[in-house]
């Protein structure tokens, strides 16, 4: 685990409520659904830098009050679902905080250009044929 994971692990916030769907009557009675808050702004585990990339890459996830609320009711145990919110949680900041690489310009190869023109040539060539002859 790198620093920022440590810390954060340590700011997150957890929530059980009552899970919807199946299950009878054990779904009334326990909260096994459990929610993860992790408050962005108030966090002391990204500089201002990571802070900006987390807000813009996932500005649709996060709340007006910079809120990321994860959810996960897979399960009917409440510890698989902490589990399995906070791997995706993870996954979530790493794929976020991943510097896309710079696209390096490439020139199209004449070959390629050459190519493309015959295949064209050939196709006009094709339907030029299927016409009937002009007669004098």
């Amino acid at each position: 685990m790198s620093t920022w994971e440590h810390k954060v692990m340590q700011e997150l916030t957890f929530k059980a409520v009552r899970s919807s769907g199946s299950g009878g009557q054990h779904v009334n009675k326990t909260s096994t659904k459990v929610a993860l808050v992790f408050d962005l702004n108030a966090s002391a585990a990204f500089n201002d830098e990571q802070k900006l990339l987390l807000l813009k890459k996932l500005k649709k996830r996060i709340s007006k009050d910079g809120l990321l609320i994860l959810q996960s009711d897979e399960s009917r145990s409440q510890h698989k679902n902490k589990t399995i919110v906070t791997r995706r949680f993870m996954a979530l900041l790493e794929s976020a905080l991943e510097k896309p690489k710079k696209r390096i310009s490439t020139k199209v190869p004449k070959s390629a250009i050459t190519k493309r023109l015959k295949n064209k040539q050939k196709q006009s060539d094709k339907k030029e044929f299927r016409k009937p002859p002009e007669l004098p």
